[in-house]
C-alpha cells in the first residue's frame, strides 16, 4: 500500500488511480462544465447558523459563534460542489444545516423546489430520503451491535422501499456489490471491516433510499491516501451511473480537483471565493485560496515560488476580526481591509470576497 499526497498518487497513473469521466452521451467532460438548461437541484441562499455561548449557573447567553454567515451556492443535477477550507471555518455546519441536523437562524435551502427550512417534521422526513449524508468517521456512523444487512435495510424499511424482507435483502446484496464489497459479508458487524470498507458500507446505506443529493462531510479525510483514491473513483462511478449530485466537504484541496465541478472556499463562516474547479486551481483570485493551494506540496517546478502558504491559526468565530476576516493572516493586507468588509465581487463563472479582485487595491 502506497502512502503520500493524493495529488502524487493520482498523478502517477498507477493503480489506484482516478479514472477519466465520461458522461452525457459518452462525451468527455471537464470539471468546470455545468449542464446548460438545468435548474439547480439545490440552491442555498442567505444561510446563517450561529450558536449561543452560555456561561454561569443560569446559562446566560454572553455571545454567539458565527459558524455560517450569509452562505449561498447552487448545485446542478449530476454535479459536485466542493466546500473547502480549514478546520473551524464552518463547512460541516453548512452541510448539517442543509439537512436541518443543525437549526439555521436565517436563509433558504431550496431542494427540488421546496425550502427545507420551512418544512414541518413530517415533510422534512420525506425530503431526507432524497438528501443523504456520509460522515467522516464510518465507525461512529454505524451501530456496532447491528449486522450490516440490517443497517442498510433500515432506511428502506422506513421509507417503504422493497415489498418484503426478502426483496430488501436482495437490494442489500446489490448495493454491497455496487460499492465493491462482497455481498456475502452482509451478516458481519462493523468491527470486522477496515476503515475503507466501513465507508463503502456507509455509502451503500445512503444509496439504499435512492437519494438525488449526498452530502459527503470529510468522507475520505480519515482514510489512507490510496484508499481515498478508490473511494473517490467509486463516488465518480456512482455519479455517472445514477446521476447523483454531491456536496463534497473537505479541508484537503488536493482531492477536490478530481471530483468537483465547482468549488466554494470558506473562511470564518463566509464564502470567500467560488467558481469552476479549473479556474480555482489555475487562477485563484482570493489570497486565502492562493495560500491553500500553495500549501499542497508539489514536485512540479512551475509551482515553486508562488504564493506563500497561509500562516497562523483561524481566529475564533466567536470574535472574528473586524473588516475582512482574513486580514490578520493575509500577506497582501491593506489599511482598508482592517476596517471594511469586502463584498463578494462577481468574477468569470464565480465570485471573490476581496478588494483586490475588484481592482480597488
Amino acid at each position: 500500500m502506497r502512502h503520500g499526497l493524493p495529488s502524487r498518487v493520482f498523478a502517477r497513473g498507477r493503480s489506484p488511480r482516478v479514472v477519466p469521466r465520461r458522461r452525457r452521451g459518452g462525451r468527455m467532460t471537464t470539471t468546470s462544465e455545468t449542464p446548460a438548461g438545468f435548474e439547480p437541484l439545490l440552491r442555498v441562499s442567505g444561510l446563517r447558523t450561529w450558536y449561543a455561548i452560555r456561561q454561569g449557573l443560569l446559562r446566560k447567553t454572553v455571545g454567539h459563534v458565527q459558524a455560517a454567515t450569509d452562505v449561498g451556492f447552487e448545485i446542478a443535477p449530476g454535479e459536485t460542489l466542493a466546500l473547502v477550507g480549514e478546520s473551524g471555518c464552518g463547512k460541516s455546519t453548512v452541510g448539517r444545516s442543509i439537512l436541518r441536523l443543525e437549526s439555521p437562524q436565517e436563509g433558504e435551502v431550496v431542494f427540488e423546489g421546496k425550502d427545507l427550512l420551512s418544512l414541518d417534521e413530517a415533510a422534512l422526513r420525506l425530503a431526507r430520503q432524497r438528501v443523504q449524508i456520509v460522515f467522516q468517521d464510518p465507525m461512529a456512523s454505524l451501530d456496532p451491535r447491528m449486522r450490516i444487512r440490517d443497517q442498510i435495510a433500515e432506511g428502506m424499511q422506513s421509507f417503504g422501499i422493497g415489498a418484503d424482507e426478502k426483496e430488501r435483502t436482495e437490494r442489500v446484496a446489490s448495493l454491497l456489490a455496487r460499492v465493491q464489497l462482497d455481498p456475502a459479508a452482509m451478516d458481519r458487524y462493523p468491527h470486522e471491516f477496515s476503515g475503507g470498507q466501513r465507508q463503502r458500507i456507509c455509502i451503500a446505506r445512503a444509496l439504499a433510499v435512492e437519494p438525488r443529493l449526498i452530502v459527503c462531510d470529510e468522507s475520505v479525510s480519515a482514510l489512507d491516501v490510496s484508499i481515498q483514491a478508490q473511494i473517490l473513483n467509486l463516488l465518480r462511478e456512482l455519479q455517472d451511473e445514477l446521476g447523483l449530485s454531491y456536496l463534497f466537504i473537505t479541508h484537503d484541496l488536493s482531492v477536490v480537483k478530481y471530483l468537483a465541478h465547482q468549488v466554494a472556499v470558506m473562511y470564518l463562516g463566509e464564502i470567500v471565493e467560488q467558481g469552476p474547479t479549473d479556474r480555482i486551481f489555475e487562477a485563484p483570485a482570493h489570497p486565502y485560496t492562493q495560500g491553500l493551494l500553495a500549501a499542497i506540496p508539489s514536485i512540479d517546478p512551475d509551482r515553486r515560488g508562488g504564493s506563500p502558504p497561509v500562516l497562523g491559526d483561524v481566529p475564533s468565530p466567536s470574535d472574528p476580526p473586524a473588516g475582512c476576516h482574513f486580514h490578520t493572516r493575509c500577506n497582501r493586507v491593506m489599511d482598508r481591509c482592517r476596517a471594511e468588509a469586502p463584498p463578494l465581487v462577481p468574477l468569470e463563472g464565480g465570485a471573490s470576497r476581496c478588494f483586490l479582485s475588484s481592482g480597488e487595491g
